[in-house]
């Protein structure tokens, strides 16, 4: 009996869809039953070679060396990940497996890690493609009755492979170039340096910021203020008020215009990031590693995604699920709402998945007995489908245009028609423990009476306010993420696959890589550059910082991934590009070094010389060479105490000759106490130390 090899992305994809096929013995690596074997990658299984693979010179950085151009590029398997591939490549060659299912995620990058397991273990089998957007039972069974032809996606694996190449000629050869001219690791992408500059060059705008003060003249009318236009100047803005107070006013115009504000659309997952981050302040990577966790437990459909409809055929579904929402949602109780589902399908705007929504296991699921971070998450997206689906927000826009003293004068009201889908964000909001910021549209602005053109009022009161001009906020990941989305928009063609810097899935990811690597820090919400960070964009060309390169890159990969476009001559224009930037800079090695260099933090004063005494990777060293006082980390009194030696233990003992420190270990007893560690320095090779403990201070 022949057996179908079924390959998905994770070890819990891959539990679920065994269960939805009825496989359940459960091996090692993989799960069988049913004519089926269901088996996973960890993520990235095998990835392209790093460059030392293509020879010994490139083990070191040297510029001498660059750029390294494979001519015939190498693949290598996870180091940690070596077994799943042997389990992976043995199922792939058993003489009973007919064909393999890609199941990874369906998009570039699931299709991508499987091509390279399948290549990396030299298949030959025929293989077809799962494409799915829910890990529900009814639509795993659904897509494996409609599995498609694997060939069919060579365009969009080659796509994948021509992205991953070229991300890894520029980012290995820039980071190498950049790391060699200024002595320091600099980490470049063509993501995140692009992404960096826009942090950059909002400090930048905040930094040169200069608050210039204006006024406003208001007029107090019978329930209104008028407002007149901005006035520079105090003593010009006094002069009208008392101008203002001797004249008449008179009402030149009324304007009332209906206004109306479609509902939010679905999430994609930039913008469920963006607003878990508003609302709850999670940063982005949180919002999708608990999307993802909701969608491994099949409450929540596949959150990579960068469409906000659903497609033709999901009315029906969709409205289930929202009759579950009313029923499962506090603010919903008792509510009548007759949801408009065709205004959140539309085939045309689904790429490779629809928008994020819950799922109908819903029904089943103890919203209670979730974590609250999930519980958020989940009751944000059933939010947002319930507004999607709601009616228009309307509103009479009342204008009244005022004429005093020569000048204009304005005031400005509404009045709710229908509060719509706003009715619905009021309710999900006041359940919120911590209210978000508001946006502009939710702003409160007051009634404006019924006046008359014509209209006039003798000696009114009147009052200067004045006001500051405000810089631009620092981003927060929210901000971030938007900018990120709209990034090189304009030179991107409007069909292209992805647009914006990196994708949905990819963009948490590139903020914590910079993070992670000194460039950008968290100040609460913001997201600030930091010094190096400001640096790197100073001296990096523009191709590398503007999305503008992005932009280009997108509008190829689109074309290849439809068929229209070599992936050879992409991968050409790449290597090019690479050639020109280390030829470039060529003129810079050895200069501008002192840029990145560290800034070290004194730890106390030298108890031999007085010099300044700093941490090094080690030790603890005196900055004056001649003088030799070290204090090592790996001390051996340290090590039989059990007791790490910190740079807090180092200060104190520099300012003072000693250190309380808990949890000392006694060798002796095995029990832990606390005591306090004595310098006991006689000015030789190496630094002594004591320890006294409290009379009456037992051991514990």
């Amino acid at each position: 009996m022949s057996e179908i090899l079924i390959i998905a992305e994770k070890p819990s994809v891959a539990a679920t869809i065994a269960a939805a096929l009825g496989a359940k013995e459960k091996r090692d690596g993989y799960i069988a039953g049913s004519g089926y074997l269901v088996s996973w990658c960890v993520g990235h299984l095998v990835q392209l070679a790093e460059a030392a693979a293509y020879g010994e010179q490139y083990r070191k950085w040297s510029y001498d060396s660059l750029p390294i151009l494979p001519q015939e590029w190498q693949y290598t398997v996870a180091a940690d990940k070596g077994k799943q591939f042997k389990i992976l490549k043995d199922l792939m060659q058993r003489s009973d497996v007919s064909e393999v299912v890609n199941a990874c995620d369906a998009g570039r990058e699931g299709e991508l890690i499987f091509r390279f397991v399948y290549h990396q273990a030299g298949c030959k089998k025929p293989f077809t493609r799962l494409w799915i957007s829910s890990m529900e039972t009814d639509a795993i069974k659904s897509g494996f009755d409609n599995l498609k032809d694997g060939r069919g996606y060579d365009a969009l694996y080659h796509s994948a492979l021509c992205r991953a190449k070229a991300d890894w000629l520029i980012g290995i050869n820039a980071t190498r170039l950049f790391s060699c001219l200024y002595g320091k690791t600099l980490n470049v992408g063509r993501v995140q340096t692009p992404t960096l500059k826009m942090l950059v060059d909002r400090d930048a705008a905040i930094m040169n910021f200069k608050k210039e003060k204006y006024y406003h003249v208001c007029l107090m009318l019978p329930g209104a203020e008028a407002a007149s236009a901005k006035i520079r100047a105090a003593d010009e803005a006094s002069e009208l008020k008392a101008a203002c107070e001797a004249s008449e006013v008179v009402c030149t115009s009324l304007t009332r215009e209906k206004k109306t504000v479609a509902p939010p659309k679905l999430f994609d997952l930039t913008s469920l990031q963006r607003e878990a981050n508003r609302i709850y302040g999670y940063t982005a990577k949180q919002t999708l590693d608990l999307a993802q966790t909701l969608y491994e437990k099949k409450l929540l459909t596949y959150p990579r995604t960068d469409s906000a409809f659903l497609t033709d055929d999901m009315g029906e579904t969709a409205t289930g699920i929202i009759k579950v929402l009313c029923e499962k949602l506090s603010f919903m109780e008792g509510a009548d709402f007759s949801p408009e589902i065709a205004k959140v399908l539309n085939s045309k705007k689904v790429s490779d998945h629809h928008a994020i929504i819950p799922t109908m296991e819903l029904a089943k699921a103890d919203l209670t007995a979730l974590p609250e971070s999930e519980r958020n998450i989940l009751t944000l997206a059933g939010a947002r489908l319930l507004m999607a689906t709601a009616e228009p927000y309307s509103f009479e826009a009342v204008t009244a245009v005022f004429s005093c003293a020569d000048h204009e004068f304005t005031a400005k009201g509404k009045a709710v028609i229908a509060a719509g889908w706003k009715d619905m964000e009021r309710l999900y909001r006041a359940t919120l423990k911590k209210k978000p910021d508001s946006d502009d549209e939710n702003e409160l602005v007051l009634d404006v009476p019924d006046f008359t053109e014509g209209q006039t009022f003798e000696n009114p009161v009147a009052k200067v306010t004045e006001h500051e001009t405000t810089p631009p906020k620092p981003h927060n990941e929210a901000s971030l993420l938007s900018a990120m989305e709209r990034a090189g928009n304009e030179d991107t063609d409007p069909d292209a696959e992805r647009r914006g810097l990196g994708t949905p899935a990819t963009r948490a990811a590139v903020i914590e890589k910079l993070v992670k690597g000194g460039f950008i820090e968290r100040k609460g919400k913001q997201l600030l550059p930091t010094k190096d960070g400001t640096n790197l964009v100073c001296v990096l060309p523009d191709s590398l910082t503007s999305p503008q390169l992005t932009a280009a890159w997108e509008n190829n990969l689109t074309q290849i991934a439809k068929g229209n476009a070599d992936p050879a001559a992409f991968m050409q224009g790449i290597e090019a590009m690479t050639q020109e930037l280390v030829k470039t800079y060529a003129s810079v090695l050895g200069e501008k070094q002192e840029l990145f260099k560290t800034e070290k933090t004194e730890l106390g004063k030298c108890p031999r010389c007085k010099s300044p005494v700093y941490e090094g990777k080690k030790n603890y060293y005196c900055s004056n060479k001649e003088c030799g006082f070290t204090m090592w980390k790996n001390d051996r009194f340290f090590e039989e105490r059990k007791t790490a030696f910190t740079p807090k233990i180092a200060a104190a003992l520099l300012k003072s000759g000693k250190a309380t420190v808990k949890k000392l270990y006694s060798p002796k007893t095995g029990k832990t106490y606390d005591g306090t560690v004595l310098l006991a320095d006689t000015g030789g090779k190496y630094v002594n130390y004591k320890v006294t403990i409290s009379k009456n201070k037992q051991l514990e």
